[in-house]
């Protein structure tokens, strides 16, 4: 778990900074959209990856969902 949490808080980071937010509008918008989740069931895959590519990542599973009604 430990791992987990540490992996969060660095994608919550490079998010925050990718996207010029604070840490509070990050969570909330991981909220609302799950966003803590998906990190958690994709490790395997997102671990691999830089920190700009899993923002763009998360960017656009969230400009999906705001798509679908």
């Amino acid at each position: 778990m430990t791992g987990n949490a540490e992996f969060i808080a660095y994608c919550i980071e490079e998010y925050k900074a990718a996207n010029s937010m604070t840490g509070k509008e990050v969570i909330d918008l991981f909220k609302k959209y799950n966003i803590i989740d998906y990190i958690v069931s994709c490790y395997d895959a997102l671990h691999t990856m830089g920190g700009l590519a899993i923002a763009e990542d998360i960017d656009g599973l969230i400009g999906g969902m705001r798509k679908t009604p």
